[in-house]
């Protein structure tokens, strides 16, 4: 890395609100020698001894179990030339905070998976070799990968990582809930205020079956949804998609702002419960039977149909809109994460040897398994060609939601997320503008402080990195 580069990226972490990450040992000057080229194709067969990659990952539990064996086939498969070591660093905000602070000390990983709404700073960085330039390099199809999959992981015409788990929300409803309360088990609500008429008739309030008709975690993913499935950019600048910088997020937006009075209303009324911030509280509260509508990730398919086997029967419906029915080529955007290969600090094998893991895992035996085990998508048609993840979609039809869900879904700057540097601190800025609605301030003035606070954010960002 130049002597250049280490300032930016110093300057680049400030922005974030990260500025102590600079006092971690071994951040001075003797950043190790390396570069971001595309190293030879047989830069592993011709290095001496075998090659160590270090794979950091967010994956805990069961997605954790399914990743080790997945690395664990590919590590056998590869022995005496290359071994990966997978090591956990905590929930996708720990391990981004923890990758900032190995730029500052020299100790980046060989891979890194980092969440879908980390992608333009790990653009910035200047740390990561295309996955685009080693495609190009051995003719690999990176088109054969889910088109709205791979573009929310392509910046500027570029795809950056190779995604490894991805999801997209759904509106999961109790069908047992709903038939007790005299509502049709098999039209589940396609906007909010279908979802509103429905939780009047479920909610104790008015004498239902349930506590509550609706309940979600106070998540800004969703809002952003309802942003997405409208067809609008959540950012400005086409969300970053088109080669301009954000500037600013459209938080105070009419759809979002509707969004968020409807569900202030929601749980003024009595309809809805908040449950806060922690996504396992709102989960807990809808496999209880407590709430009889939620919005949650696919990655909970599997989750849901566990917990309500021999309690009530689960539907998913496709992500709602604020109004209306979704129009043609709208739907929400991709969530989850992708690998990251580094290059300073890292030999050409170890580049080499990161891009044939992040191929092992792409492939469709390989997405297959994690599909069935995990319940993220499989990145290409062939794994859903696979044998067992075809028996898998017949014994759990509710995951079929989900892919025609995405199969729908055109590619377009509102459908691929916001691409900016500051994009987890936007997040739970959204998210603290929901938080005061629902305990009664103003919804629109929420929105309104956020969206002003968030503008700051982002200048302050991309002077960092030299950006409009």
């Amino acid at each position: 890395m130049s002597a250049v580069r280490v300032p930016v990226v110093r300057r680049l972490l400030a922005a974030l609100g990260v500025l102590l990450l600079v006092v971690v040992a071994g951040c001075g000057a003797g950043r190790p020698e390396g570069n971001l080229d595309v190293p030879a194709a047989d830069a592993v067969d011709t290095a001496t001894g075998v090659t160590t990659v270090t794979f950091w990952h967010s994956m805990d539990a069961g997605n954790g179990v399914a990743l080790n064996a997945l690395v664990d086939k590919f590590n056998a498969a590869h022995a005496g030339k290359i071994v990966v070591k997978p090591i956990f660093q905590g929930d996708y905000d720990t391990a981004i905070t923890k990758y900032k602070a190995s730029v500052q000390s020299s100790t980046t990983p060989s891979v890194i998976q980092i969440y879908d709404i980390g992608t333009q700073f790990m653009v910035d960085s200047g740390e990561v070799v295309p996955v685009a330039g080693f495609a190009q390099r051995d003719g690999y199809d990176l088109g054969a990968i889910q088109k709205n999959i791979a573009g929310t992981y392509t910046v500027g015409g570029t795809q950056w990582s190779m995604p490894l788990n991805s999801s997209v929300p759904l509106l999961y409803y109790n069908k047992t809930a709903f038939a007790a309360a005299g509502l049709d088990p098999d039209k589940p609500p396609q906007n909010l205020a279908e979802i509103r008429a429905a939780a009047e008739k479920l909610s104790k309030v008015n004498g239902g079956p349930v506590a509550y008709g609706f309940g979600a975690a106070i998540y800004g993913w969703f809002l952003e949804q309802f942003a997405a499935t409208n067809g609008e950019a959540f950012c400005n600048a086409d969300n970053g998609r088109t080669g301009q910088r954000v500037t600013a997020a459209n938080m105070a937006s009419p759809t979002i702002t509707e969004a968020v009075e409807w569900w202030q209303k929601m749980v003024a009324d009595g309809l809805a419960v908040n449950t806060g911030r922690v996504s396992k509280d709102a989960q807990d509260a809808f496999k209880a039977g407590q709430t009889a509508m939620t919005l949650e990730s696919t990655g909970q398919v599997k989750g849901f149909t566990t917990a309500a086997k021999g309690k009530f029967e689960l539907g998913a419906a496709a992500y709602p809109v604020v109004s209306g029915t979704v129009k043609p080529g709208n739907g929400p955007s991709i969530g989850g994460g992708s690998l990251w290969i580094s290059g300073p600090g890292h030999s050409e094998a170890e580049k080499e040897a990161s891009w044939q893991l992040a191929k092992f895992l792409a492939q469709p035996d390989s997405q297959a398994e994690w599909h069935t085990q995990t319940g993220y998508f499989p990145l290409t048609d062939k794994a859903l060609d696979e044998p067992v993840d075809k028996e898998f979609v017949a014994a759990n039809p509710l995951f079929q939601v989900a892919i025609d869900s995405l199969d729908k879904t055109e590619v377009s700057p509102a459908t691929t997320g916001c691409a900016a540097g500051p994009m987890p601190q936007m997040r739970k800025a959204l998210e603290e503008g929901l938080e005061r609605a629902l305990i009664g301030k103003d919804p629109k003035t929420s929105l309104v402080t956020v969206q002003e606070n968030v503008a700051e954010s982002v200048a302050s960002y991309n002077e960092s990195v030299g950006g409009s």
